[in-house]
C-alpha cells in the first residue's frame, strides 16, 4: 500500500475515486502496529523480563504447596504438624505469592509508556492525514462514524497491548512451563490430557468466535450509523425545530438503536454458547487430571502434596483459559478496529505535493487561470475553458448566476482541488509544482459561509495569524468594525462564540473571519461573497475598508451583488462555468448585455 506521504496521481484527481481496500490479515496488522511499540525496545524486553518472572513465580506457588503439603502428616493424624513445618516454606510461600503480584504491576509500569506513546503516535499521525485528505473526504465523510472509528482504533492499541502482552502471552508461558513440569514429574499422560484439553478448548473457542464475529461487526456498524445520525441531527438542532422534527428525528435515531438491540441480543447468545461449550471442555479435562492423579495417590505412586500440586496447576491454568473466548473476541475486535484506523492512515491524498516541491515565491503576486477545465465529477464539468489574469496589486471581480462555477475558482486556487486541464499560475509558478502550505499561507479567504470554532472571540480571529498579540487582534477587530461589539459585550474578546459559532449572527460571523483574514495579512486575497450576511449599512462600511485593505494586494471579489465590485480592474461575467462577457463596470454597461441586465434587475430590486 502506498504510504500517506507519497504523491498521488493527482492531476486526475476530481474523477478519482478510492480503490477498494482488500482487508488486511491480522498479522500484518499487528506488522503495522510493531514499529510504533519497537521505538521503545528496551521497555518492551523490561517488561517480557517481568512477565517471565511474574509467571515462573506463579508456577513455583503448587510447588510450594506440595512441599507444605507433604511436610505435614498425609494421614492428617498429627495434630502437631503445624508446628513442625519449616517457617522458610510459610516465608517463601508469602514472598511467591507476593512476587507474582510485584512482577505484574513492575511490567504494567514499565510498559505503560509505550503503550501509550504508541497510541499517541497512531492518533497524532491519523489528525495530521485527516487534514492532509482533499476536500473530497471531508465533504463526503460523516463525522460522528468517523470520530467513532478513530476513538475504537485509539482504544484497540491499548486492548491489544493488555490483552496479548497480559494475558495471553504470559497464558502460553505458564502452560508450556506446567506441561514440562508435569511430563517430567508424573507420567506423560497428564500433559497428554492437558493437551488434548487444550486443543479442543483453542479449536472450540476459535471457530465459534469466528462464525459470531459477524455480530460483532454489525454491532458496530449500527453503533458507528446511530452515532452519525445523532451527531448530525444535533449539529443541524435549529432545521430540525424549524420543521417540527424532533419526533422523526427521535424516530430515525430510535430505528438504528433497535437493529444495534437485535445485533447486542445475538451478539449476547452466541457468548453464552462459546461459555457453556467453553466450560464444559475445562470440566472435562480437569475431571480426567484428578481422576489420573487420585489414582496415582491410590496406587502410591503419588503423595497428597502430589494430588494438590496438580490441582493446583490445573486451575492456575483453566482460570485464564475461561477467558480466552472473550480474549480473542477482543483481539478479533480489536485488530478490526485498528485495521480500520490503519486504512484510514493509509488512504492516497487525492492532491499531494510533487516530490522535491519548493515553496511559492510571491513577489509580484500575479494570479493567472490558462485554459482551466474542471469537474467534481467527469460527468457534470464545472468550468469551460477558463482564462483570465489577475495582475499583481489589481481586483478581479467575478459575477453570475448560483452555480455558474464561481465559487469553485476559489476552491481551485487554494488547490482543494487539481484542475483536470490548464493551468493555474500565482507568479508565473504552476500551483501543481509548489508545495500546497505555501500556496495556502499566500492566500487569504473570506467565504460566503463562515464557521467558527468552539472557542473565544480572540481565539478566532487570532487563528489568522498564530501568535498575533491581542493589541493585533483588536486593531484587525476595528478593521473589520467588530471591535465596539465585541467590547459591548460582558466578556469582551473572551466572549464564547459556540458550536460553529452559532452564538452570533451571520453578520457578526462574517466580521469575525474579515478580521481574521486581515490580520493573516496575505499577498492574494479572496473574498467569496464577503458582505452578503451584512446589513447596508454595515456592508457599505466593511466594503470601503476591504477596498482599502485589498490596495497593493492581488484579489479575487466573489460576488452577487454588483453594486460591490464596480471599482474592480476587471469584472467577469460567468454562466454556466465559462465566462460570457469581460471588462469594467462602464465597459460592461455600455455594451448592454448579461452584466447590464444583471445590473438593472439589482437596481429595481433595490429601490
Amino acid at each position: 500500500m502506498r504510504r500517506s506521504g507519497e504523491s498521488t496521481s493527482s492531476s486526475h484527481g476530481a474523477a478519482s475515486t478510492p480503490a477498494p481496500v482488500s482487508p488486511r490479515s491480522d498479522w500484518a496488522t499487528l506488522r503495522r502496529l510493531f514499529p510504533y511499540l519497537w521505538q521503545y525496545k528496551w521497555r518492551v524486553i523490561a517488561a517480557l523480563g517481568f512477565m517471565i518472572a511474574a509467571k515462573m513465580a506463579n508456577v513455583s506457588v503448587p510447588l510450594l504447596l506440595k512441599q507444605l503439603v507433604d511436610t505435614v502428616n498425609p494421614s492428617g493424624m498429627n495434630a502437631n504438624a503445624l508446628v513442625v513445618v519449616p517457617a522458610a516454606l510459610l516465608l517463601g510461600y508469602g514472598l511467591l505469592r507476593l512476587s507474582t503480584t510485584l512482577f505484574a504491576e513492575l511490567r504494567e509500569l514499565v510498559f505503560a509508556k509505550a503503550t501509550e506513546g504508541a497510541s499517541r503516535s497512531i492518533s497524532l499521525q491519523v489528525f495530521r492525514h485527516l487534514h492532509a485528505l482533499s476536500l473530497r473526504f471531508h465533504l463526503e465523510r460523516q463525522t460522528g462514524g468517523m470520530t467513532r472509528d478513530i476513538e475504537r482504533g485509539t482504544r484497540a492499541v491499548h486492548s491489544l497491548i493488555s490483552y496479548s502482552l497480559y494475558s495471553i502471552v504470559p497464558t502460553l508461558i505458564e502452560v508450556a512451563m506446567v506441561l514440562t513440569l508435569l511430563a517430567v514429574k508424573f507420567d506423560v499422560w497428564f500433559a497428554w490430557i492437558t493437551m488434548i484439553a487444550l486443543v479442543f478448548y483453542i479449536i472450540f473457542t476459535v471457530v465459534v468466535t469466528e462464525w459470531r464475529t459477524q455480530y460483532r461487526k454489525q454491532m458496530n456498524e449500527l453503533d458507528s450509523k446511530a452515532h452519525s445520525r445523532a451527531i448530525d441531527s444535533l449539529l443541524n438542532y435549529e432545521t430540525v425545530k424549524y420543521f417540527n422534527n424532533e419526533e422523526f428525528e427521535a424516530r430515525r435515531y430510535d430505528e438504528n438503536l433497535a437493529r444495534y438491540r437485535k445485533a447486542a441480543v445475538k451478539s449476547q447468545t452466541t457468548l453464552s454458547l462459546l461459555n457453556t461449550g467453553q466450560q464444559i471442555i475445562i470440566a472435562t479435562g480437569l475431571v480426567a487430571m484428578l481422576w489420573r492423579a487420585t489414582q496415582g495417590v491410590v496406587d502410591g505412586r503419588m503423595t497428597l502434596g502430589d494430588l494438590v500440586m496438580v490441582n493446583a496447576f490445573m486451575i492456575q491454568l483453566y482460570i485464564p483459559l475461561g477467558f480466552l473466548g472473550v480474549l480473542y473476541r477482543e483481539i478479533k475486535q480489536s485488530l478490526t478496529d485498528l485495521d480500520k484506523m490503519f486504512t484510514l492512515i493509509e488512504r492516497e491524498r487525492e492532491i499531494a505535493d510533487e516530490p522535491g516541491a519548493q515553496p511559492l515565491k510571491t513577489d509580484g503576486a500575479s494570479v493567472t487561470f490558462s485554459h482551466v477545465n474542471f469537474a467534481y465529477d467527469p460527468a457534470r464539468p464545472i468550468l469551460h475553458d477558463i482564462s483570465f489574469e489577475i495582475p499583481a496589486g489589481k481586483t478581479v471581480a467575478v459575477v453570475g448566476p448560483s452555480g455558474s462555477g464561481k465559487s469553485t475558482l476559489a476552491r481551485l486556487l487554494f488547490r482543494f482541488y487539481d484542475v483536470q486541464d490548464g493551468q493555474i499560475l500565482i507568479a508565473g509558478q504552476d500551483i501543481k509544482q509548489v508545495t500546497q502550505a505555501s500556496v495556502r499561507q499566500a492566500i487569504g479567504i473570506v467565504p460566503q459561509d463562515t464557521v467558527l470554532f468552539n472557542d473565544t472571540v480572540e481565539y478566532n480571529i487570532a487563528y489568522g495569524k498564530q501568535g498575533a498579540t491581542r493589541a493585533q487582534v483588536e486593531e484587525a477587530a476595528r478593521a473589520a468594525h467588530i471591535h465596539n461589539f465585541i467590547n459591548a459585550t460582558p466578556k469582551g474578546y473572551d466572549t464564547m462564540v459556540g458550536e460553529r459559532g452559532l452564538k452570533l449572527s451571520g453578520g457578526e460571523k462574517q466580521r469575525v473571519a474579515i478580521a481574521r483574514t486581515l490580520l493573516k495579512n496575505p499577498p492574494i486575497l479572496i473574498f467569496d461573497e464577503a458582505t452578503s450576511a451584512l446589513d447596508s449599512a454595515n456592508e457599505r462600511a466593511i466594503q470601503a475598508e476591504l477596498q482599502s485593505v485589498a490596495k497593493n494586494k492581488t484579489t479575487l471579489v466573489i460576488a452577487h451583488r454588483l453594486s460591490t465590485v464596480v471599482d474592480a480592474h476587471e469584472i467577469l461575467v460567468m454562466d454556466t462555468g465559462r465566462i460570457i462577457e469581460r471588462g469594467t463596470h462602464a465597459a460592461l454597461m455600455a455594451t448592454n448585455g448579461r452584466y447590464a441586465s444583471m445590473w438593472a434587475l439589482q437596481q429595481s430590486a433595490a429601490e
